[in-house]
């Protein structure tokens, strides 16, 4: 498929060569949380409508924007979407996979529950087998892809909301300041009272936390 998109073609660009070539449903796949080492990984899936329709005011890669002006392009993004999905991968099963394996079946789960199924998926950074129609991983595929932008907003929304229900349940841990990333506040909690059930024990900070605390 000989389809070339300059990366300052613009944030719908990807969307409208694939849809010229024949592509009518772009679905774009994003994460939020790999890097955390507590609260779940959510993947979310979007497919915008063609032409301007599906374009989005303010819509951005997610970790350039500010969290009003996320919580106003999620608002934009699930009202006006064709379909959008999201799904959480709990810390237990991101022990178990690991977190590459964790994050692909994330964004597998979440491309697989869109309705109406994609034709072509674009998925960031990495690529997703098992999909059952073509795909392509963009590097930084949420600044460049509109659609994929657009996953990255509904999963660090969903997943911010989460991790401020679970500081509801383990205000001890500040997850509303952090959202369970390693950041000193979080690492200074964890030291303080031990991992909680949310955390994730396939990192080694939380994994030092415990021998620490068994001595």
């Amino acid at each position: 498929m000989g389809i070339v998109v300059r990366r300052d073609a613009g944030i719908y660009a990807y969307e409208a060569s694939l849809r010229r070539a024949g592509f009518e449903l772009i679905a774009g796949a994003d994460e939020a949380g790999r890097g955390a080492c507590a609260g779940p990984l959510v993947a979310a899936a979007v497919i915008l409508k063609p032409g301007r329709g599906g374009q989005i005011p303010g819509l951005a890669d997610s970790k350039l924007l500010s969290p009003a002006a996320r919580e106003r392009v999620y608002d934009q993004v699930v009202s006006r979407a064709l379909a959008w999905s999201v799904v959480s991968v709990e810390a237990r099963e991101c022990d178990e996979l690991g977190m590459h394996h964790a994050d692909l079946a994330g964004l597998r789960r979440a491309l697989l529950r869109l309705a109406p199924a994609g034709d072509f998926a674009l998925t960031d950074g990495f690529s997703v087998d098992g999909l059952g129609v073509p795909s392509l991983a963009i590097w930084k595929g949420d600044r460049v892809a509109a659609c994929v932008a657009a996953a990255s907003v509904v999963a660090k929304v969903t997943r911010d909301r989460i991790m401020a229900g679970w500081h509801e349940d383990l205000p001890e841990y500040a997850f509303d300041i952090h959202k369970g990333y390693c950041t000193p506040l979080h690492q200074e909690r964890l030291d303080e009272h031990g991992p909680s059930r949310i955390h994730r024990m396939c990192f080694d900070n939380v994994r030092r936390t415990i021998k620490v605390s068994a001595l």
